[in-house]
């Protein structure tokens, strides 16, 4: 049948892993390294996999395929073990409980690190990370901690924390933003950005993101100078 069903450039693709674990239906495998789409019956074609894939190697196309099998994909899930998806193991999701395992103690004038999470890179994170539910959510230009000293005790602590630059990803972030909005239960999103005006790019996918996402969700943002300041 005539269908609508993601395509999977392997030339593109990085063999993180990401867009395996966005699969909800098990369609995507790994094989030899690559993303493959293992079955096309399992594809639902609704694309959770696309925003998850940091090299842009997934798309949808329209052709011939096996209809989408939900009886299938439920009886697999019931009988599926957890696989190595093969992925860098950079890129594996780690949280850190910095209350109950505190890291050990800094040297005099050093400060401890907030970072409760990782990744850490908007084009890397998945969607479906569990630490994004119920959390207070920051997203900041890269360039924000190297400009405001005192970045991970008055930006990171208390928050999961997504970095990025449009500017240098040359990538709208926006549809990504909106898979994490919609679902996790964020309480906040707090967008630390810089002066600069190709900053607000960051600023503008994450208002897209807002309206798109069907969730009411507080935000507020920061703005940072080149000498540290934050603005008015």
């Amino acid at each position: 049948m005539l269908r609508r069903i993601i395509s999977i450039d392997r030339e593109k693709c990085n063999g993180c892993g990401l867009c395996a674990k966005a699969c909800h239906e098990g369609a995507i495998g790994m094989v030899d390294g690559k993303a493959q789409l293992l079955r096309e019956d399992y594809c639902d074609g609704l694309g959770d996999c696309l925003p998850a894939c940091p090299a842009g190697a997934i798309s949808f196309v329209e052709r011939d395929a096996l209809a989408y099998d939900e009886a299938a994909v439920l009886a697999a899930k019931a009988q599926a073990k957890p696989q190595h998806t093969g992925g860098c193991p950079g890129l594996r999701a780690r949280q850190m409980n910095r209350d109950a395992a505190p890291a050990a103690v800094p040297a005099p004038g050093q400060h401890p690190s907030q970072l409760t999470q990782w990744p850490v890179q908007i084009k890397l994170v998945s969607p479906q990370a569990s630490w994004f539910d119920g959390a207070d959510l920051l997203i900041a230009a890269d360039c924000t901690a190297y400009a405001y000293g005192n970045f991970h005790q008055d930006f990171i602590r208390g928050r999961i924390c997504l970095i990025g630059c449009p500017k240098l990803d040359m990538t709208d972030y926006s549809e990504k933003l909106t898979e994490i909005f919609r679902h996790n239960a964020l309480r906040s999103v707090t967008v630390a950005r810089m002066e600069v005006p190709c900053c607000g790019g960051l600023e503008a996918a994450v208002r897209r993101a807002l309206q798109h996402c069907g969730r009411e969700i507080p935000c507020r943002v920061v703005t940072i100078s080149a000498d540290g300041r934050i603005l008015p």
